[in-house]
């Protein structure tokens, strides 16, 4: 077999492994996919009658802020998934699993690519069953089949950015409650962004940082696309973002994995 086909197949085992870990232990992926749940019910049900109402660009009560707020709590999905993935490099390092894998005949890409497969489809799934509790309670899309796709094509651009970012996060961290604080700034930046109210209501300093900030195109590009407002040039910016994402959460990944583990 060629070194390609070796790697395909390493790269296989590795992603079964990690699929099978969240059929067996599922409580985690659980509660990745709960606490955007929660957000959403508590925004709709708490604050989206006032919001609804209040908002610069949007108006229509509670329905018009569930269509509204939606897209965000997608991304919060993506990201709370991403958590879970750098908890999960960051056991593999302090169990010695890791140390074991660098001793046997696979892939060393393997380990890595494995983690990071199996968080696309876990983030998929669990997107899933965000955009379906917000059918639910009533959110009403208007994408069109091609627009759907496209949806789930920038969900994976970020999820495939964000993991990659989170594989390093995991295994930079020396322990695994360290692994589960770091990413947490990449939950809440949505509400930094327009997550949950547009820009335009903020304070001129946080109103500067919401634009700039990644988050803030990735949000308008999958609302765009779901309820037809405009995008602009937030879909490239989106790609911009994620392939500088990615490849640094690769780079800086796979100088982690190879470093000399006596050091």
């Amino acid at each position: 077999m060629s070194a390609v086909s070796l790697a395909l197949t390493d790269s296989a085992t590795m992603l079964r492994r990690r699929l099978r870990h969240f059929i067996r232990y599922p409580s985690m992926s659980v509660q990745l996919v709960g606490m955007p749940i929660i957000f959403l019910l508590l925004f709709v049900y708490v604050f989206g009658g006032t919001l609804g109402e209040g908002l610069t660009g949007v108006s229509g009560g509670r329905d018009a802020y569930l269509d509204y707020v939606t897209p965000g709590i997608i991304l919060m999905s993506v990201a709370a998934t991403a958590q879970g993935t750098a908890i999960s490099a960051a056991m593999d390092m302090t169990e010695g699993i890791i140390a074991r894998f660098r001793t046997m005949a696979i892939s060393r890409a393997s380990v890595l690519t494995g983690h990071v497969l199996a968080a696309m489809i876990q983030t998929l799934l669990s997107v899933a069953v965000v955009v379906g509790v917000a059918v639910l309670l009533g959110f009403r899309p208007s994408a069109s089949v091609v627009e759907w796709l496209a949806v789930a094509g920038v969900v994976a651009m970020v999820a495939f950015a964000l993991t990659w970012l989170t594989v390093a996060l995991g295994l930079v961290s020396d322990t695994v409650e360290a692994a589960s604080n770091m990413p947490l700034p990449l939950i809440f930046l949505p509400f930094l962004g327009s997550g949950f109210v547009p820009t335009e209501s903020m304070p001129a300093g946080l109103r500067w940082f919401a634009e700039y900030q990644p988050f803030t195109p990735i949000i308008e590009t999958l609302r765009g696309l779901l309820t037809g407002t405009h995008i602009g040039n937030d879909a490239a910016i989106s790609a911009a973002w994620c392939a500088g994402i990615a490849l640094l959460g690769y780079l800086w990944a796979k100088k982690l994995y190879n470093r000399d583990p006596s050091r």
